[in-house]
């Protein structure tokens, strides 16, 4: 197998107006006017529930996603530099959470456009788990002081 890509500008680029296409259908399959409002028994309810918590749910994960491009793209423009970067830019791997019980009362269109996130959302960790085992920079002057001076506190 051979040496993973690494993220240029050019990924970033594609996977930021992809992130950008997704997260407008995340948009309109959670949009509230696409409930039904037929007074129906607990199922509807149920459903109901269960439309709103996914939607919170996939609409942060997209969030995160386009915020994560974003940094790269913002690093790419030398507006951030590699450890602010490193810092400030991680992917949560919590946002791969899915109830199923939950999921399970979606529509099956709604169902894939959550997967589809979800593979999304894998694809950008798998890219920033890569690009993290690349060699870091030393650590700056002031990172080693801070870390020289918790050695000694805690000593």
């Amino acid at each position: 197998m051979g040496q993973p890509v690494t993220i240029n500008p050019r990924i970033v680029e594609g996977l930021y107006c992809e992130a950008l296409v997704l997260s407008d259908e995340v948009r309109h399959a959670f949009a509230l006017s696409s409930l039904n409002d037929d007074p129906q028994a607990d199922a509807q309810d149920r459903a109901r529930i269960a439309m709103s918590s996914e939607g919170l749910r996939t609409t942060t994960r997209m969030m995160h996603a386009v915020a994560w491009l974003l940094n790269h793209r913002a690093y790419f423009l030398g507006e951030l530099s590699e450890f602010q970067l490193r810092r400030h830019g991680r992917l949560s791997p919590d946002m791969r959470k899915v109830e199923p019980e939950q999921f399970a009362l979606l529509p099956p269109a709604v169902q894939d456009l959550v997967s589809a996130t979800l593979r999304f959302y894998d694809r950008l960790l798998r890219l920033d788990r890569v690009w993290r085992q690349t060699d870091e920079p030393p650590p700056g002057a002031i990172l080693r002081l801070r870390e020289r001076l918790e050695g000694r506190l805690a000593g």
